[in-house]
C-alpha cells in the first residue's frame, strides 16, 4: 500500500515538472534534476565534431588508458563549448562512452560543478562574482544594471539568443573587485574564450554588452584608466625597485 502511494506521489512530482517552465524551477532543483525536454533528452544523437575528436584525442593522451575518467572534466568542457554553452543529458552520455564509464559517473561530475551549464544559456553567458568583496564593491548593483538592460532575469536567455545573466562565486581577482567574466560561445569551440572584466560600474557593463552586440572584443582585464593589471590606481608608491635582502642573513652563502 505504502509503496504504492510512494510510487502515485512521484509521478504526480514528476507531472509537475514536465509541466512547468524550466526557467521557473529553483536553481537547486535545476542542478540536480533532470526532466526529458524536446531539445534534451538521452535519445537525441550528439556526438563530437570531427575537428573535435581530434581534441579528444590530445586530451585522453594526457592520461595514462587505464585512467581515461580522469579526462572527464577538459571532455564536459570541451562537449559544452561545442554545443553553444551547455550540456544536454545525451552529451554527457557521449563523454560517458569516450571515457568508458557508466553515464551516472559523468551526471555526478556535470551537476556538482557550477560551470557546467545544464539549461540553456546565451552566446554570451554574463557571469557577477557574488562573493563578499564584489559584493562590498556593488555586484548587486552590476548585476541589476544587466538585468534591467537586457530585460531578463537571472539564468534567462534573451529572445535574440545572445546574452544570459548567471552568478558565480569567487573568480580570484578580489582586488580589482567587482568584476564580471563573460563566456564566449558565439563562435563554438574554436573561437571559445573566456575572459575577465574588472573594476567595472553598472555604466560600464552596460557598454561592454553593447560592444559585444555590435561583434567587438572590449580589453579585458581592470576597466580603472588608472590602473595597470592589479597595482593600485595612480602606479605604485612603495617597491619602486629591487627589494633589499635581509641584514640578517648572507644570501651568498646559501
Amino acid at each position: 500500500m505504502l509503496a504504492r502511494l510512494a510510487t502515485k506521489r512521484l509521478l504526480e512530482i514528476r507531472q509537475a515538472f514536465r509541466q512547468a517552465p524550466q526557467a521557473s524551477r529553483s536553481l537547486s532543483t535545476a542542478l540536480n534534476y533532470h526532466v526529458d525536454t524536446p531539445d534534451n533528452k538521452p535519445d537525441l544523437p550528439w556526438e563530437f565534431s570531427d575537428t573535435n575528436k581530434n581534441k579528444v584525442k590530445e586530451i585522453l593522451s594526457h592520461y595514462p588508458s587505464n585512467y581515461k575518467q580522469s579526462a572527464v572534466i577538459p571532455l564536459l568542457d570541451l562537449a559544452q563549448q561545442q554545443h553553444g554553452g551547455w550540456l544536454p543529458v545525451s552529451a554527457m552520455n557521449a563523454v560517458a562512452k569516450v571515457i568508458e564509464v557508466a553515464p551516472i559517473r559523468v551526471y555526478e561530475v556535470a551537476t556538482f560543478y557550477s560551470m557546467f551549464n545544464r539549461s540553456k544559456v546565451g552566446k554570451y553567458h554574463l557571469l557577477v562574482c557574488g562573493t563578499t568583496p564584489c559584493m562590498i564593491r556593488g555586484s548587486r548593483d552590476i548585476e541589476d544594471a544587466l538585468l534591467k538592460h537586457l530585460g531578463v532575469k537571472r539564468n534567462e536567455v534573451t529572445k535574440d539568443g545572445l546574452f544570459s545573466v548567471g552568478e558565480m562565486e569567487c573568480m580570484g581577482c578580489c582586488v580589482n573587485a567587482p568584476m564580471i567574466t563573460v563566456a564566449d560561445y558565439s563562435s563554438g569551440s574554436e573561437g571559445y574564450t573566456y575572459n575577465y572584466y574588472e573594476d567595472v560600474t553598472p555604466k560600464r557593463v552596460v557598454e561592454i554588452v553593447e560592444a559585444l552586440r555590435r561583434g567587438e572584443k572590449p580589453p579585458r582585464g581592470t576597466q580603472n584608466p588608472n590602473r595597470i593589471n592589479c597595482g593600485p590606481a595612480g602606479g605604485n608608491a612603495t617597491l619602486l625597485g629591487e627589494p633589499k635582502p635581509p641584514p640578517c642573513r648572507d644570501l651568498d652563502a646559501c
